[in-house]
């Protein structure tokens, strides 16, 4: 989703844009078919033998030297200016292998496990060592772009972040979003802590389509009288009108972080920790811990602690603010032309 922010933000400003996938599912097919943005499906191969030490090998498919060459050829109708990469199993092996396909290279990360060959790399996350993350990872002369500043955020919330103010006052709407997939099913967690709170509050539930557990979650909605949206494209607006956010610790971080939602934070992926407490330690978000800490008797305790702080609400909601402006995407754009 990072990587389609910034390719329709560059496709506005007259780019030619290609998107190179592997095992992409039919409903992020349909949307890059929907917005008009070109798409190659790489093929999966038999080669077990990668040959890589990197954490995240598996996640691939193939070899990073098959992966590099179906990428050649897939470019090899034209030349290229930019080639965009954003994979946990690709590294600077890959890098090297298909600069013959372009002129420069950006890479996108929030890892900082492996070493890359680029011009650019953008890591959008916020770190207490945000600054020497990459130090001996990059070729010496890459441009950084590190941190909040850089967020890659769709044009909408660019738009309402003028409108929006620090939260104040009572809490009267809550948004519950753990990303789209959300394979452990924490957003049946925090249905059971609101319900069980049994306080009267509108309750905005977002989940994305492939959500294993759409149905129970569906159900639940319907008996507590919570509004479910599946796979909304009205994100940016949920969080504008609510007053406290029920999250994961991903990229949405950065969203809400634009509109000032004061958050309760949950890290449901190894690389949301980190993340999830830097925010916590400026007073950006409410950490409660990893997934396997927090339960549904330990968020409610959460919840109702924060409804009856309306001073530390104001606070959170001031330092998201402070983090993210919403110009993160055209700040990139920039730095690759446009």
């Amino acid at each position: 989703m990072r990587c389609l922010t910034l390719a329709e933000a560059l496709k506005v400003q007259g780019a030619q844009i290609r998107f190179l996938c592997r095992n992409l599912p039919t409903y992020l097919i349909d949307l890059l078919n929907i917005k008009d943005i070109e798409h190659i499906a790489l093929v999966s191969t038999d080669d077990q033998e990668l040959g890589d030490d990197l954490a995240h090998s598996g996640w691939l498919g193939t070899s990073q030297a098959q992966d590099a060459k179906a990428t050649i050829q897939a470019l090899a109708d034209q030349s290229w200016d930019w080639i965009v990469v954003d994979h946990y199993a690709l590294d600077e092996r890959w890098e090297r292998a298909v600069r013959k396909s372009c002129t420069k290279l950006m890479v996108i990360d929030d890892l900082a496990d492996r070493h890359h060959d680029c011009e650019v790399l953008i890591d959008q996350n916020y770190y207490s060592d945000m600054q020497s993350r990459y130090i001996g990872k990059v070729p010496k002369g890459c441009q950084l772009l590190l941190g909040p500043r850089y967020a890659l955020l769709r044009e909408e919330f660019r738009k309402l972040r003028t409108e929006v103010k620090p939260h104040i006052g009572d809490v009267k709407r809550i948004l519950v979003f753990f990303g789209g997939i959300d394979v452990r099913n924490y957003t049946a967690v925090a249905i059971k802590a609101l319900k069980e709170l049994n306080i009267k509050l509108h309750i905005d539930v977002v989940i994305g389509a492939q959500h294993p557990h759409c149905e129970q979650i569906q159900n639940a909605c319907i008996a507590y009288g919570f509004i479910l949206h599946v796979q909304t494209s009205s994100m940016a607006k949920l969080i504008s009108e609510a007053d406290l956010a029920i999250g994961a610790g991903g990229s949405a971080s950065w969203e809400r972080c634009c509109l000032g939602l004061p958050t309760l934070t949950i890290a449901v992926a190894e690389n949301q920790i980190n993340i999830a407490k830097s925010l916590g330690s400026i007073g950006a978000c409410c950490y409660l811990g990893e997934e396997v800490v927090v339960n549904s008797h330990i968020l409610q305790h959460a919840i109702n602690k924060l409804l009856l702080a309306p001073g530390k609400i104001r606070l959170i909601s001031q330092q998201a603010l402070l983090l993210v402006d919403g110009l993160g995407t055209s700040r990139a754009s920039q730095v690759l032309g446009f």
